[in-house]
């Protein structure tokens, strides 16, 4: 099965071809990052108005490079959802007017599933029940996965997402944007226990994450020690890198944690770290010795398919397709799009960890 993936979320323009779900025939991405970056975040009329800009020749050049028509594909797959409004509406009609045009199938896919997807390139299958976090700069989640396609979350963000917490940092310490890339790069010079920073907690004891007050501990620290934010490119303090390296280190701590903190309670025999986050290396690190500890394999999905992407969105829906699943011509973007479809009570959760552990 031949499957064209279209994303168009937040800043991407992206467009694959994957055949039967593991192979990567071809992936084009068109980053807005240049276009953004002096804003310190997405700007989503800006965003919508590139996407209209760059969809068909990015559509067009996976073809190419794929070098395969578009009366070859068997099927198409488009985000649907969560995302901004004008951004998904781009690739959603897009996608709806080639079905037509072509007489091919489609399925709108949620583009947090399409990260989960995303590991299916480079590692080998995954066994169920899994236990995947999806961490990045609009999204962080633990889920569940006691089988394909149904998910449970099982942790979440209260407040800011992790990726969204690195950039509102990075932007009050003067150092641009995206944020995550930046802070990564300058904790490696850095002390990451200069600055105590309190891995956050929550008051009814439930695994969720909350990166708000972090972001608001590091603005205080920096109003109390009076340090200066990062001026005309110039070479950060000492000091920045130290703060940079104690935040970074909590933000892993804390996810981390709660993965393995969770994995000791539902058994799973595979844990996935996907989102764009993932590709930051102190959290691949932790991961890995959190699965050693676990004694289960960890997956990621390569650093250009951490990011947003179209690979994992054709992956996801080649599933959708196969089983069957067709959208019709209404299909429209969903910006609040839910990844739940296992309901289940805590308590049931709790009883059915021996079950998973077989």
């Amino acid at each position: 099965m031949l499957v064209l993936g279209i994303e168009s979320s937040c800043d991407e323009t992206a467009a694959a071809i994957v055949r039967d779900g593991r192979v990567l025939v071809s992936s084009v991405i068109s980053s807005q990052i240049k276009i953004h970056e002096k804003f310190g975040g997405v700007v989503p009329e800006l965003a919508s108005r590139e996407h209209l800009d760059k969809i068909v020749p990015v559509v067009e050049e996976a073809f190419t490079r794929a070098e395969v028509s578009k009366e070859e594909i068997d099927g198409i797959a488009v985000t649907m959802g969560p995302g901004l409004v004008g951004s998904l509406l781009v690739g959603v009609s897009y996608a709806k007017a080639m079905a037509y045009a072509l007489k091919k199938p489609l399925v709108g896919v949620n583009h947090i599933e399409g990260h989960i997807y995303s590991v299916v390139f480079e590692n080998p299958p995954i066994e169920y029940p899994a236990l995947a976090l999806i961490v990045s700069g609009g999204h962080t989640n633990l889920f569940l996965i006691p089988e394909p396609c149904k998910y449970k979350v099982v942790a979440r963000t209260r407040d800011d997402a992790a990726g969204e917490a690195f950039d509102k940092v990075a932007k009050l310490l003067g150092l641009g944007y995206p944020g995550g890339p930046i802070i990564e790069r300058l904790a490696r010079e850095g002390n990451s226990r200069a600055v105590r920073f309190s891995v956050p907690r929550m008051g009814d004891g439930k695994p969720d994450f909350s990166f708000s007050g972090l972001k608001t501990a590091v603005s205080k620290y920096v109003r109390e020690t009076g340090l200066q934010p990062v001026k005309n490119g110039e070479e950060p303090s000492q000091a920045i890198k130290d703060l940079a390296a104690s935040f970074q280190s909590v933000v892993v701590r804390s996810l981390v944690g709660t993965m393995e903190k969770l994995s000791e309670e539902l058994y799973p025999k595979t844990l996935i770290v996907a989102g764009g986050v993932a590709c930051n290396n102190a959290l691949r690190g932790a991961s890995r010795e959190a699965a050693q500890r676990l004694n289960v394999p960890v997956y990621f999905p390569s650093p250009h398919l951490s990011t947003d992407n179209a690979a994992m969105i054709a992956a996801a829906g080649t599933v959708k397709l196969q089983a069957g699943e067709r959208a019709g011509f209404d299909l429209n973007a969903d910006v609040t799009l839910r990844l739940q479809n296992f309901e289940v009570e805590d308590e049931e959760l709790r009883r059915s960890r021996v079950h998973y552990r077989l």
